[in-house]
């Protein structure tokens, strides 16, 4: 993965050569029109994340924000990280079957979905999957997530381990 060293979206949107500037903008105005309300756009690993700012919930696992979503201009590709659909298996095969309904090339990595040429995306899809997770919810997910690990972590103490 290439990583971008922009400090600012604009920034950011200022190195890609025009033919990527205007589809990441493109992307990235249908990702702004369509984020609930408590998350924020920032630049974080290089790229333009959409993410819960710390001060609402602090407790991650590295210490940074907790990614919802994220858009870049990779060396082959251009990418757009939608790690709410990967909070449950329903969530992920619903998104993947409207997304094949499309009729567009499902190019999809581990937690991101890959096109070379704006019109190879699902831009509505994309907006109405931005907009499906309020920040209360992914909250509710991932601390439902950790707890099973939290409690793992407690095994053991106080039993001369």
């Amino acid at each position: 993965m290439v990583q971008n060293t922009a400090a600012t979206v604009p920034e950011y949107l200022d190195s890609l050569p025009e033919d990527r500037r205007e589809a990441i903008t493109a992307v990235r105005d249908v990702i702004v029109a369509n984020l609930p309300e408590g998350y924020e756009e920032t630049m974080n690993w290089g790229m333009i994340t959409y993410q819960v700012p710390l001060e609402t919930y602090p407790d991650t696992y590295n210490k940074k924000p907790l990614m919802y979503a994220a858009l870049a201009s990779q060396k082959n590709h251009m990418a757009v990280y939608l790690t709410g659909i990967y909070t449950s298996d329903e969530a992920r095969e619903k998104f993947e079957a409207a997304y094949r309904a499309t009729g567009k090339r499902f190019d999809c990595g581990k937690s991101c979905v890959r096109f070379r040429k704006l019109d190879n995306l699902p831009l509505p899809l994309i907006g109405d999957t931005i907009a499906s997770m309020p920040v209360d919810e992914l909250l509710a997910v991932v601390k439902e997530a950790q707890s099973p690990r939290k409690a793992r972590k407690g095994q053991g103490k106080g039993k001369g381990t």
